[in-house]
């Protein structure tokens, strides 16, 4: 008891807040609920990002649904990568049953199935708005680090978006990018040397290449217009709460490198298009990533350095990230060093290999004189969590077990028809899902090569024209041939003169009979 009284005492002195916070569930110990233990998060240091981690089937998404959910409710829009298709039932009030009376009541909290305001966005073709980028507007730098490139190859790359900037050669889709990069390869090469400097030939190939194999994994549906405006992702819905923009990547499982291609280029589209917002009491904008593994698959050095850039700068502009994964080991240590919550679910220990892992996930955990956390990690029962936060001082509250509250949305997907009905009814899927091809690099250099194909037809033809004339002159002036000429001419007048009785030979012989 003396224990109890003890724990709910660290309890509530490490998770009292004065601003504006929110409960997601109360502390346990020994596996039961302690009473007054309340977990509360304060919306003042939800910009300092977040991870969401734990095995399969021990209750992720649905934390994941209860954070959006308490953000939604506090006016803070919110954006869930849906990657494996389950997020979906947020827009749809959850129902009530046995299981989740008991946990409300364990928790001192009042269930209210709700449904939230969520807009569906998409990469590909499925029912949602559209989302597409330019190739300008990722700029060479990014476009570089996406594709892996040295620094000669990146700095080709920098030279190519010059020389489009100054001859207004609009860069929007990958088709204008590779056009350009044929052109400055081949026809173009010289113009583009006299100005620039000297072009690879070898370089550009390998950047060709490996655009190619982006497009491979669909890319080409990533980049083009209409241009997604991230001041979208922002947007109150009409009764004051956060609007929830679910973006569907369902068929981004099988694609990393596409995935981690949009991933870093939202995030660097939000960190230069969002002020500054100093020290608020709560963010913007929270951005949640399932399966976050994904962004870090096949990532070069190069592409983890941007992220764990972007990752540190981004929270001044009110924005935090939060990543949701089996395993804290999938996040590279120098971004898991910046995630302020962590909430930890149950993991497996099947192998040697599981004990290690769980032994350094605990030694990431603040020490707790209430809770052995190794051994406590293979014992969290589904809906609860181990967790530790940011306070408004920077500092970490103590590590607790948690039981998690119960998201009040639908624990379960939507119908095929409820998914229409809600994108359907989108206010911004009209402006952005009517493609747009405009007069870009592709169409210019197109007809410039076809204007000088032209041009060089015309003039192979005036000089075939002025070659025959030549020949025909030169004939016309060849000695040879002007004394031949004459002899058959002198031939053809004396035939003339003898047959009319005129001939020189006559009149010589006419002239000797008369002597």
């Amino acid at each position: 008891m003396a224990d109890a009284l003890k724990f709910q005492e660290a309890v509530q002195a490490g998770y009292t807040f004065k601003g504006e916070s929110y409960k997601i569930g109360r502390a346990m110990l020994d596996g039961q609920v302690v009473e007054g233990a309340d977990v509360l998060i304060p919306f003042k240091t939800l910009n300092r990002h977040g991870l969401i981690a734990g095995a399969t089937g021990t209750g992720k998404t649905k934390t994941l649904q209860v954070l959006a959910e308490g953000l939604s409710d506090a006016s803070i829009p919110v954006v869930l990568m849906d990657i494996k298709g389950d997020l979906s039932g947020i827009g749809a009030a959850g129902e009530t049953n046995e299981k989740i009376n008991s946990r409300s009541q364990q928790l001192g909290i009042e269930f209210k199935p709700a449904a939230y305001p969520i807009e569906f966005l998409t990469l590909s073709n499925e029912k949602g708005t559209r989302m597409r980028a330019t190739v300008s507007e990722f700029g060479p730098i990014l476009l570089s680090k996406i594709l892996d490139l040295n620094d000669t190859q990146g700095g080709l790359v920098s030279m190519i978006f010059k020389y489009c900037d100054d001859n207004k050669l609009p860069l929007l889709d990958l088709k204008d990018f590779i056009k350009v990069l044929q052109f400055v390869s081949d026809e173009g090469k010289a113009e583009l040397e006299k100005d620039y400097g000297k072009v690879s030939t070898t370089s550009t190939g390998t950047i060709l290449r490996k655009v190619i194999e982006l497009q491979q994994q669909g890319a080409d549906l990533f980049f083009g217009e209409r241009s997604f405006d991230v001041e979208d992702l922002m947007r109150i819905s009409g009764d004051g709460r956060g609007m929830i923009s679910v973006v569907r990547v369902t068929d981004l499982q099988d694609r990393p490198k596409l995935f981690s291609t949009f991933m870093l280029q939202l995030l660097a589209e939000l960190y230069a298009s969002s002020p500054e917002e100093g020290d608020s009491d709560k963010p913007k904008l929270v951005l949640f990533i399932d399966e976050a593994h994904l962004i870090f698959n096949e990532a070069s050095d190069a592409l983890l350095d941007q992220i764990e850039t972007i990752i540190k700068l981004i929270r001044s502009k009110g924005i935090g990230i939060y990543f949701c994964t089996q395993n804290p080991m999938d996040v590279p240590a120098s971004v898991l060093s910046q995630l302020g919550l962590k909430v930890q679910h149950a993991l497996r220990a099947f192998t040697a290999a599981d004990r290690k892992v769980i032994k350094q996930t605990a030694e990431n955990y603040p020490e707790s004189e209430f809770y052995k956390t190794d051994e406590l990690l293979t014992q969290v029962g589904i809906g609860e969590a181990l967790i530790t936060l940011l306070n408004e001082k920077g500092i970490p509250t103590p590590l607790v077990h948690c039981m998690l509250r119960a998201p009040q949305s639908r624990m379960d997907v939507l119908t095929e028809a409820e998914l229409s009905s809600i994108a359907n009814s989108s206010k911004i899927a009209r402006h952005y899902n009517e493609t747009i091809d405009s007069n870009s690099a592709y169409e210019i250099l197109n007809q410039k090569l076809t204007e000088a194909a032209n041009r060089n037809a015309e003039a192979v033809k005036q000089k075939e024209e002025a070659k025959t004339q030549k020949q025909e002159k030169g004939i016309l002036d060849n000695t040879i041939v002007k004394g031949m000429m004459r002899t058959a001419g002198n031939q053809i007048v004396r035939s003339l003169l003898g047959a009319i009785g005129l001939s020189g030979g006559s009149r010589r012989r006419k002239t000797k009979s008369w002597f």
